[in-house]
C-alpha cells in the first residue's frame, strides 16, 4: 500500500513539539539532584521562584505566571504549606480569591537555592547568545499560544 504524502507530518522527526518535550524532560531531570538538596520538586521550585520575587500573590495570578491550572496548583501549594514555606488565606476584599504568602522559612530557602541557576548553566552548555536566542524563541511561542487561548 502506498503511503499518503500527509503521513510525513506524523513522523516523530518532523515534530517541533517532540524535541521541546524531550528537552524539557531532560532539563528537569538535570535539576533533580540540586532540588533534592532543598527538598523541592521542579514545579515547587518554580513556584518558590515566583514567591521569592513577589512575596505574596493570588492563586489565579500564580497559575497564569506558571502556566498551571488550579488542579495542579492546589496540591502543590498544600505541600509547600505543609513544609512551612508558604501560607494560604482568603482575600479580605474578595473571599473567592486565595492569596499565597511566603513565610520566613520560605525566604530562608532562597539562600539555599541561590546557586541552582548557575549550577544548571553548567549542565546545559549554551553560549550566552545561544541561551538568549532560545529564551526569546520559547517565550515567543508561549506568547503566541497564550494569545490564541484568549
Amino acid at each position: 500500500m502506498a503511503e499518503r504524502s500527509g503521513y510525513e507530518g506524523l513522523k516523530l522527526e518532523n515534530q517541533l513539539c517532540f524535541p521541546l518535550y524531550a528537552c524539557s524532560k531532560e532539563i528537569i531531570k538535570q535539576y533533580k539532584p540540586f532540588l533534592d538538596k532543598i527538598d523541592l520538586t521542579y514545579t515547587q521550585y518554580i513556584t518558590m521562584m515566583v514567591l521569592w520575587e513577589e512575596k505574596q500573590i493570588g492563586v489565579k495570578a500564580l497559575g497564569e505566571k506558571l502556566y498551571l491550572d488550579s488542579g495542579t496548583l492546589t496540591p502543590l501549594l498544600k505541600k509547600l504549606e505543609a513544609k512551612g514555606l508558604i501560607t494560604r488565606h482568603r482575600s479580605k476584599e474578595d473571599e473567592r480569591n486565595l492569596i499565597v504568602t511566603i513565610t520566613e522559612a520560605g525566604e530562608a530557602l532562597r539562600d539555599e537555592a541561590v546557586d541552582i541557576p548557575m549550577d544548571m548553566g553548567k549542565c546545559v552548555d549554551l553560549s550566552p547568545d545561544e541561551a538568549m536566542v532560545l529564551y526569546q524563541l520559547l517565550y515567543s511561542i508561549l506568547g503566541k499560544i497564550s494569545a490564541k487561548g484568549e
